[in-house]
C-alpha cells in the first residue's frame, strides 16, 4: 500500500532586518514538505484509516525529519518546530490529520530536536498553491512567546485533488525583536498559577 511521494520541496528564509531594525541573530525558518498521493484516495468511506497510517506515517516523519535537521546543520540548533498537512480537494481533513496526529510520524522529530513540548499543527484541505501554514512554537518551553512563528509558504502545482501535502518547519531563533513578554509575567500579573 505504500502510496508515492510526488516530490519533495524544501524552504529556507532568514531575516536580517525587521521593523527597520537589524536583528542582532537572524531569524532562520525551514521548512521541507513531501507531495504524495492520498492513500484513501479513491476509496469509499474507510471506517479504519489505521493499517494507512502504520505504513505511510513513519516513512513521512523520517524522510521530513531527517531533510529538515540537514537543512538546520543539526537537531541541536533547532529551537523551534511544528507540523502541517494540507489534503486536496478530493479527500477529507481526516486524511490529513491521519498522517500528521500520530507519534508514528511525530516521534521522529521530536526526538531528533530533544522536544519536550508538542508540535503545534494545522490540518486544512486546499488545492495547488494553496498555502502550507506552519505554526512553530519552542521545543522545550511552549510558553515561551518570541518562538510563536509561522513558517508559510505554497506549492504551485500541489496538492492535486488526490494528493496530500505534509510538512515540518523548524527555526533557528525567536523573532528578532520580541517585546511582548512570555505566557508566565501575563500569569503572574494576572495573579493565576494557570492559564
Amino acid at each position: 500500500m505504500m502510496t508515492e511521494v510526488r516530490k519533495i520541496v524544501a524552504f529556507q528564509e532568514e531575516t536580517i532586518i525587521e521593523g527597520s531594525k537589524v536583528a542582532a541573530t537572524p531569524l532562520k525558518i525551514f521548512s521541507v514538505a513531501a507531495v504524495l498521493k492520498n492513500p484513501w484516495w479513491g476509496l469509499d468511506f474507510v471506517e479504519d484509516l489505521g493499517p494507512a497510517i502504520r505504513e505511510v506515517a513513519p516513512y513521512l516523519g523520517e524522510l521530513l525529519t531527517s531533510r529538515i535537521i540537514e537543512m538546520a546543520g543539526g537537531g541541536d540548533k533547532i529551537e523551534a518546530y511544528g507540523k502541517s498537512a494540507v489534503v486536496g480537494t478530493g479527500g477529507e481533513i481526516e486524511h490529513a490529520s491521519a498522517l500528521i496526529h500520530t507519534l508514528r510520524f511525530g516521534n521522529h522529530f521530536r526526538r531528533a530536536v530533544g522536544a519536550k513540548s508538542y508540535l503545534a499543527f494545522t490540518n486544512t484541505r486546499g488545492g495547488p498553491n494553496a498555502p502550507i501554514t506552519i505554526p512553530l512554537m519552542d521545543k522545550i518551553d511552549e510558553g515561551r512567546r518570541s518562538h510563536y512563528l509561522t513558517a508559510q509558504f505554497s506549492i504551485n502545482d500541489a496538492p492535486a485533488p488526490d494528493e496530500i501535502v505534509v510538512a515540518l518547519g523548524a527555526s533557528i531563533g525567536g523573532r528578532p525583536h520580541h517585546r511582548i513578554g512570555d505566557r508566565y509575567k501575563d500569569l503572574e500579573e494576572l495573579g493565576s498559577t494557570h492559564g
